[in-house]
């Protein structure tokens, strides 16, 4: 393996980090938007709301270390700046952050390929 090849500086690791964390973001935003928000806004059951709160709270809790994961895949991957950018914004919106994870993986799975064709 090369020296300053994207695989020896870790960037599997980030990637694996990255689909785990842009997985847990999208569920709990569609949780978060789909389920807590419209209880929140239209039911007066305040007992409902107090058990849903946790939803809010995780999210909260978690966004940020997916904000450090794309951060850290964007690095070792090399994106551009707006890259990293929509990256990190992708966790904000419902799907938005499934549809980065897949996108990761095609761009990663190319490296490989390309990798792998280079070793042989």
């Amino acid at each position: 393996m090369a020296k300053n090849s994207p695989f020896s500086s870790g960037l599997e690791g980030a990637m694996a980090r990255y689909r785990i964390m842009a997985i847990w973001a999208g569920v709990m935003s569609l949780l978060l938007w789909f389920v807590q928000v419209p209880i929140h806004t239209f039911s007066h059951n305040t007992s409902l709301q107090n058990k849903l709160v946790w939803i809010a709270l995780v999210h909260g809790y978690t966004y940020p270390i997916y904000v450090l994961t794309a951060f850290q895949y964007c690095v070792k991957s090399r994106k551009s700046f707006t890259t990293t950018i929509v990256f990190i914004l992708a966790g904000t919106l419902p799907i938005a952050s499934f549809i980065a994870e897949r996108r990761a993986v095609r761009d990663y799975e190319t490296l490989t390929s390309r990798r792998n064709s280079a070793s042989e």
